[in-house]
């Protein structure tokens, strides 16, 4: 595993030799010798991991716990956080954050896929579940926020791998990386699949009382069947959006990536009626529709997926995609259409471009509890 090549950018890894780590529940290598299992294990010492992957002080970790079965993660401290996006991109944000690698959200389409290849790590199975964990990176964007350097641009979150995949709800790195950016009254964004972003309600109340903050929900779909086929570690699409009715309830406006629409499995008008509709059920201020893109690594994976699952559909994607990794522009712009002419049914409307949405914190009742801190279930 080349942990060398672990960057995002400007993003890397590293850190003095000889560190490690404990958790309850799980096993533990990082030196030679080193190690434990039962009630937990550290990883120390300059031994085999560190030595094969050219850093010091990983550890890599298991928990024996369900939601955790047949994951690794590697801790890793990294030596920058903030990560600059290349200047061809079509990302409208020039700067992102990303404390995970790998995600267990298993979406057999994640463009990210490609990245896992860059550690000499498995795109297929091992992006789902070999997961790279910036152990230091609240500590180290607090740092780099406070930099003379830094001049206080948007950050966005989300847009490589999920930051509230399950991960999260074990190392908690998410509440110090915004109460980071709330002290420095620096904007942000986040995208994400995972519910678990209802733990941190209070702290982006505070965070948008003193800055610019967008919160965007991927909900591509509503069917069940086709979400535990291509999303299978993600919360149920119902889910996401009943996180999207809290957030909005406690004052937090949240816009909708409808993403991705799949060609052929969840594009036919019925199915986008469905899931538009059921957005603007939700309270969303907005749905933005993205077509499937398969880019190299993730559509090897996905083609795979669908000559499994679709065989039938395997020579109309090869067309249909023929001339790269995104869909013909006029697939694109009748799905776009189709969506936009929907949410003006509904009474919604596309997400205004780069542009992160103000949230002006709402004063919930006083005998309203607060949202569950705890990943909403799958099902």
């Amino acid at each position: 595993m080349r942990w060398d090549h672990l960057a995002d950018g400007n993003d890397e890894v590293g850190g003095p030799a000889g560190t490690g780590g404990t958790s309850t529940g799980g096993t533990a290598t990082g030196g030679a010798g080193a190690g434990g299992t039962g009630t937990g294990g550290t990883g120390t010492g300059p031994g085999r991991p560190g030595a094969l992957f050219g850093i010091p002080d990983v550890v890599t970790r298991t928990f024996d716990t369900p939601e955790f079965r047949g994951i690794t993660f590697h801790e890793v401290r990294a030596r920058s956080i903030l990560n600059r996006v290349p200047g061809a991109s079509r990302m409208p944000f020039e700067w992102t954050v990303n404390p995970y690698r790998g995600c267990s959200h298993a979406c057999v389409y994640c463009f990210a896929r490609k990245t896992h290849g860059y550690l000499d790590l498995d795109t297929g199975i091992g992006f789902d579940s070999q997961i790279v964990v910036k152990t230091n990176a609240p500590e180290l964007l607090r740092r780099e926020l406070g930099s003379a350097r830094w001049t206080g641009a948007h950050v966005a979150m989300g847009t490589n791998v999920d930051c509230y995949q399950r991960a999260e709800g074990r190392y908690r790195l998410m509440p110090g990386i915004i109460e980071a950016l709330r002290d420095r009254a620096n904007p942000f964004s986040i995208l994400t699949k995972g519910t678990l972003i209802l733990r941190d309600l209070p702290l982006l109340r505070e965070a948008a009382a003193v800055t610019d903050v967008g919160v965007s929900v991927s909900v591509g779909f509503t069917d069940r069947a086709l979400w535990r086929t291509v999303e299978p570690g993600t919360p149920s699409p119902q889910s996401r959006l009943d996180a999207v009715r809290t957030l909005t309830d406690h004052g937090i406006g949240v816009g909708v990536l409808m993403a991705p629409v799949i060609p052929f499995l969840g594009d036919s008008p019925e199915q986008l009626r469905r899931t538009v509709r059921a957005i603007a059920g939700s309270g969303a201020e907005s749905v933005t529709p993205l077509v499937l893109h398969l880019r190299p690594g993730a559509r090897e994976w996905f083609m795979s997926w669908l000559a499994a699952h679709h065989p039938e559909l395997v020579r109309r994607y090869e067309q249909l995609y023929a001339a790269g990794a995104y869909a013909p522009t006029w697939y694109q712009r009748r799905i776009t259409r189709q969506v936009h002419e929907l949410a003006a049914e509904f009474g919604i409307g596309p997400a205004r471009r780069g542009a992160a949405r103000r949230i002006v914190p709402a004063a919930p009742p006083s005998a309203a509890p607060e949202p569950a801190a705890t990943q909403l279930t799958l099902l």
